[in-house]
């Protein structure tokens, strides 16, 4: 992808570097985020509130793949990269998912996009809406598989993960069948169940392929009623310019980039005031 000089953007530094801090609270907060949900899940469902605990796993689902999980993709956080994996994996199994696979996917989206046949993660983007929605069941196990099958080098690290995946599943399974607890299936089909959205909510309904360059290959979406909707996760376009800016610093860097958008005629998708 071109870099913001190449389409004459405001570099980095123009626009503040101020943009890339991390205060120590938050990393706190965003890597307990995840934890913190799941165990709410357990405990709500073993107490029988289960509209609490389905709740939870939303909430965890939310917070994880386009928030703490991309940040960890990215490496927003700045933590060593030992303790980045440690989490990327840690986290992403927590929802049945491989780390590794969404760190490849992903950073192979930005370096690809629109190149519909070698971008796996943005396929949805190139089709229709019910082709967005029939892509979900299957989605992460095919971004699994891609990685597998793209980097040799990274099969042992993918296969550990997909193995611990399989565990996990058939040891809710078991739980259940021995009518030992239901509540680790309930909580694996909640989980797959909200998988389903990922492929609509983060390709197709963002992106806009056939856009003659990145500036327009990106929907830019503004509005408080939009914000409210996405919970602030609104802003692929930017990040897409400017990928080393954590999710909690994408209101602002949208902010500071409207003026620059304004002028080269990017167009608004407005959703409330």
């Amino acid at each position: 992808m071109p870099s913001p000089q190449d389409l004459k953007l405001p570099s980095l530094n123009e626009l503040g570097r101020d943009l890339l801090a991390v205060p120590w609270w938050r990393v706190a907060l965003s890597l307990s985020a995840p934890f913190v949900f799941t165990f709410a899940y357990f405990g709500f469902a073993v107490a029988g509130h289960w509209v609490f605990a389905v709740g939870s796993v939303v909430a965890l689902s939310f917070v994880t793949y386009g928030s703490v999980s991309h940040d960890l993709v990215h490496r927003t956080l700045r933590l060593p990269k030992w303790w980045n994996e440690f989490f990327l994996t840690t986290i992403e199994l927590l929802l049945f998912r491989s780390g590794r696979a969404y760190r490849l996917a992903h950073l192979n989206h930005h370096a690809r996009y629109p190149d519909a046949p070698n971008d796996p993660e943005a396929a949805a983007a190139h089709g229709g809406l019910w082709g967005a929605l029939a892509s979900g069941p299957l989605f992460f196990l095919r971004l699994w598989v891609w990685a597998v099958r793209r980097y040799p080098a990274h099969r042992t690290r993918l296969m550990f993960e997909g193995c611990a995946i399989a565990i996990l599943v058939v040891a809710a399974v078991g739980a259940a069948v021995c009518g030992w607890s239901i509540v680790p299936l309930v909580y694996v089909g909640t989980v797959y169940l909200g998988t389903w959205i990922v492929p609509l909510a983060t390709a197709y309904v963002p992106h806009t392929p056939n856009g003659d360059s990145p500036l327009s290959q990106t929907r830019r979406f503004r509005g408080r009623l939009a914000r409210l909707i996405a919970l602030d996760h609104l802003y692929h376009l930017e990040h897409h310019l400017y990928p080393a800016v954590p999710h909690h610093r994408w209101p602002e860097l949208g902010r500071r980039l409207d003026p620059v958008l304004d002028r080269s005629a990017v167009p608004v998708i407005r959703l409330g005031l």
